[in-house]
C-alpha cells in the first residue's frame, strides 16, 4: 500500500486527505500544532461555488457547510472616507455563491470528517528528501509521497523549488471587537452582516463580521514602518494621527479594538511559480502558489487538494497521479497569479 504524507492541516491537507479516504486511500496528516485547538485559525472567509464548493462537494461536505455557513455575510458595503455609504451589495433571498463561513468552523468541519488518528499533531516538519520526513522533535518516518500543504514557509518547497516569498510592499494590522452588539454597537452598524470597506489610495480599511458576536478589521497599509517593539497604545495613536483626515466613525475601526493589533505583511511567491515535476513530492495551496489575499487563497487551495486526491485515486500510480494533477495546477495557478500580480495595491484604492 503507498504511504501518502501531507504536510500541513489547513483547509487544503484536511480536504485532500478527506477526499483520498473518501476513495479508500490511506493518508496520514502531519501539523506542527500541539493539538486542534492549539491557535485560533484567523477570521471568515468565503467559499465560492466554482472552486471551494466544488472541493466540499467531492468530500461529500457541501450540505454540512451550508448548515454552517453565513449567506447574510455576502453583505458588501463600501465607504467614503467621509463616511458615506458609497455602495451597497445585498445579498439576494438563496443566493450562495459565496457564504462565509469561519475558518476555524471550516477547519472543524473537515477534522472531523477524517478517520480517527488521520492528523498527526506535534509533528514539525524539518526536511525531507521526498521519501524521509525528518521531524523537528528527532523523530523521522518514510513515505511514498509527500504533499506539501505547509503554507507560505513551506518545509516541503525547497526539495521542487528555490522560490521563497516576497514583501508586496502593503502591509495588514489586524484588529478585533468583540461582543459587537453590546461593546461595539455603532461599529456592528456600520459594518452590518458581511464586510465593509474603505480606502484613500494610500491606506485602507477592510472590516469583516465573523460568528459569535466578532468584527476583524485589517487596516491595510502601503510600507509601514516597522511596528515590532511599540505598544498598543503607540500604535494606535500612530493610526490616528496616519486616519487623521478619515471620518470619526471609520477612525473607530482603527482606535477602539479589544486587544493588541496583529502585524501581517502581504507576501507572495515569484510568478510564475512552476517547478520540474518531483516522482514523490507535490505541492497545494500557499505552498504551491502564495497570492496576495484577493478571495482566492483557500478557494485555491482547496480546489487543488480536491484535483490532487481525485488524480491519485483515477491513477495507476504515484509518479501518474502526481503528474496530472500538475498538468492541471500548474498552468491554472500561473494564470490567476499573473491576474493578481502586483495588485496587493488594489487594496488600498
Amino acid at each position: 500500500m503507498n504511504r501518502i504524507s501531507i504536510i500541513g492541516a489547513g483547509p487544503g491537507g484536511l480536504t485532500c486527505a478527506r477526499i483520498l479516504q473518501r476513495h479508500g486511500l490511506a493518508v496520514t496528516v502531519y501539523d506542527r500544532d500541539p493539538g486542534r485547538d492549539a491557535r485560533n485559525q484567523g477570521g471568515t472567509l468565503d467559499l465560492h461555488a466554482d472552486d471551494g464548493q466544488v472541493a466540499l462537494r467531492e468530500a461529500g461536505l457541501l450540505d454540512e457547510f451550508f448548515r454552517l455557513a453565513r449567506p447574510e455575510g455576502q453583505e458588501m458595503r463600501e465607504y467614503a472616507i467621509t463616511g458615506d455609504l458609497r455602495e451597497h451589495h445585498r445579498p439576494e433571498e438563496g443566493e450562495l455563491f459565496k457564504p462565509e463561513i469561519d475558518r476555524g468552523q471550516l477547519r472543524d468541519l473537515l477534522l472531523d470528517s477524517l478517520e480517527p488518528g488521520t492528523v498527526r499533531w506535534g509533528h514539525a516538519l524539518a526536511s525531507t528528501d521526498g521519501r524521509t520526513l525528518r521531524f523537528k522533535d528527532g523523530t523521522a518516518t518514510e513515505t511514498d509521497l509527500v504533499i506539501g500543504a505547509d503554507g507560505a514557509y513551506s518545509r516541503v518547497r525547497p526539495v521542487v523549488s528555490p522560490a521563497r516569498p516576497e514583501y508586496t510592499g502593503v502591509s495588514f494590522l489586524e484588529a478585533w471587537f468583540d461582543d459587537v452588539e453590546n461593546r461595539h454597537a455603532a461599529l456592528s452598524a456600520l459594518v452590518g452582516q458581511g464586510g465593509a470597506h474603505a480606502a484613500d489610495g494610500d491606506r485602507g480599511l477592510f472590516a469583516q463580521r465573523n460568528s459569535g458576536g466578532h468584527i476583524r478589521v485589517y487596516i491595510i497599509r502601503r510600507s509601514p514602518a516597522d511596528v515590532s517593539g511599540l505598544s498598543t497604545d503607540e500604535i494606535r495613536a500612530g493610526l490616528l494621527a496616519e486616519f487623521a483626515h478619515w471620518s470619526p466613525e471609520l477612525r473607530r475601526l482603527v482606535a477602539e479594538n479589544d486587544g493588541p493589533y496583529v502585524d501581517r505583511p502581504i507576501n507572495a511567491l515569484p510568478v510564475p511559480h512552476t517547478w520540474t515535476h518531483h516522482p514523490s513530492v507535490t505541492l497545494l495551496g500557499d505552498a504551491a502558489h502564495l497570492m496576495p489575499p484577493l478571495g482566492v487563497g483557500v478557494n485555491l487551495a482547496m480546489l487543488d487538494a480536491s484535483d490532487l486526491a481525485l488524480a491519485l485515486a483515477g491513477s495507476g500510480s504515484i509518479d501518474e497521479g502526481v503528474r496530472t494533477y500538475e498538468s492541471i495546477m500548474l498552468p491554472r495557478s500561473a494564470e490567476i497569479a499573473k491576474m493578481l500580480e502586483g495588485r496587493a495595491e488594489d487594496l488600498l484604492s
